[in-house]
């Protein structure tokens, strides 16, 4: 039987964004205006080549580019140049979203404006969107060019799916069509057969085209792997295989499935948060609601995601301890990937099922705090590998001249508590600065426009 694309939360009929006088998110200005030098003066720097905190250095920025980074007594400060007051601050890259969703689908230009403030406000600075909608090529134009003050966009097309894909010959056909229409990567749905799937496999390896997503039932975890899909996102794959949704999970299973991996140079996206709530559906709906972000999200949509999970608890099928076992699993699957070197890149599936852009990744942190990783192996997760991942694209993820100028400036040190990284004096998207003021103002605008 064929399965359907499961449906997304953030698919808003009729949610429009209300227009407002007092500020635009558009950064076409701001872009210009920031043309010239930007210097965080004095600041300790947490490169993520290493760990390891650069205590009072100085980073210089021109246009979208790091230019230098070095003691404060050896870096010139160009004349004129903005100066940004690092002292006692923490300077680090920008995060990343490895697996969330765009807006280019979204009824209006401001409302696809607001996403992208959400994600940079929260300071993920890079997108992989996983699931292509009309207008989402020129959202991910508009924004990467500097347009919109929003993430650095490498978007997926429309997913291929027991629905979208009908044969082995036509799975192939529309890996090519979707890399001649400019998509960067494939993404993976249930419902392929393996013909279908080897098919698109061998069709991207000629195209030069990447694949990741879910791992269809009848393909598995293994199969996948040598076929070259370079991204297992949910994890599911991996505790469908080792027995860790109803039950305790298959140790030498697990080590073969790492192995595996490990050698493939394969790469999990966790998604811990939104898969606990969205799919096993653990939690509690009116807590979630009352969360403080969902202030910044259309209250339609916020009922509607209270809906979705009440109705996944009111399933004969549903019952809330096998729920907490597959959960506490998920918990256990990550801290073990992690001990034994399998590739992290952070991700949340956002924005769906309380799950706001941006926000959603301070969660994140904290469920991989859950299991068992460290601060720095977090933000590793989120920075570095990311730019390991995307090296054919642009250099990234560390602070070093060279880099495209994504920086969160903290007020406190996020490799003593992750948590830290939420504690922000500023956000810098391809060298255009937002100090934390500007943000909340921009923050407070998109409540009101929802009339929250």
């Amino acid at each position: 039987m064929r399965l359907a694309t499961r449906s997304l939360g953030f698919a808003l009929a009729g949610c429009v964004a209300a227009p407002f006088a007092a500020a635009s998110f558009a950064a076409a200005g701001e872009q210009a205006a920031q043309a010239g030098a930007t210097a965080f003066v004095d600041v300790n720097v947490i490169p993520m080549d290493s760990e390891r905190v650069l205590t009072g250095h100085t980073v210089v920025v021109r246009g979208d580019r790091i230019v230098a980074v070095g003691p404060s007594a050896d870096v010139d400060v160009p004349a004129g140049a903005r100066r940004i007051d690092g002292a006692g601050k923490y300077l680090m890259p920008g995060l990343s979203e490895m697996h969330g969703h765009t807006p280019g689908g979204f009824p209006t230009d401001t409302f696809r404006e607001q996403v992208m403030f959400l994600y940079a406000a929260n300071g993920v600075t890079t997108v992989r969107g996983m699931l292509g909608l009309p207008g989402d090529l020129e959202l991910k134009a508009r924004t990467n060019t500097g347009e919109i003050w929003g993430p650095t966009l490498y978007l997926a097309g429309p997913s291929f799916n027991g629905n979208s894909v009908t044969s082995p010959s036509q799975a192939a056909d529309r890996v090519w069509v979707q890399k001649g229409e400019g998509w960067d990567h494939l993404k993976i749905h249930p419902g392929l057969t393996v013909p279908e799937y080897d098919a698109l496999a061998a069709a991207a390896a000629q195209a030069g085209i990447r694949f990741g997503g879910h791992v269809p039932a009848d393909v598995g975890i293994r199969h996948a792997i040598l076929m070259g899909q370079e991204t297992f996102d949910h994890l599911d794959g991996y505790m469908e295989e080792a027995g860790g949704i109803r039950g305790p999970m298959d140790a030498a299973t697990m080590e073969e499935l790492f192995a595996l991996t490990i050698g493939a140079r394969a790469w999990v996206v966790p998604t811990m948060v939104l898969w606990e709530v969205g799919v096993i559906g653990f939690g509690d709906p009116d807590a979630l609601a009352a969360y403080p972000e969902m202030r910044y999200w259309p209250p339609e949509g916020v009922q509607g995601w209270k809906d979705r999970l009440e109705a996944i608890q009111a399933r004969d099928a549903w019952d809330v301890e096998q729920a907490r076992v597959h959960a506490s699993n998920r918990t256990r699957l990550l801290g073990m990937m992690n001990e034994a070197g399998v590739g992290i890149l952070m991700g949340t599936d956002s924005p769906q099922m309380f799950s706001v852009p941006g926000f959603s990744l301070h969660r994140e942190l904290a469920a991989m705090a859950e299991a068992g990783m460290s601060p720095y192996e977090i933000l590793v997760s989120g920075t570095r590998n990311v730019g390991d991942y995307f090296q054919a694209y642009d250099t990234f993820g560390t602070v070093a001249a060279g880099r495209r100028a994504d920086l969160i400036l903290t007020n406190s040190n996020p490799l003593d508590d992750v948590a830290n990284v939420a504690d922000r004096a500023g956000v810098m998207v391809r060298g255009v600065w937002k100090s934390e003021e500007e943000i909340q103002q921009g923050l407070a605008e998109i409540a009101t426009s929802f009339g929250n």
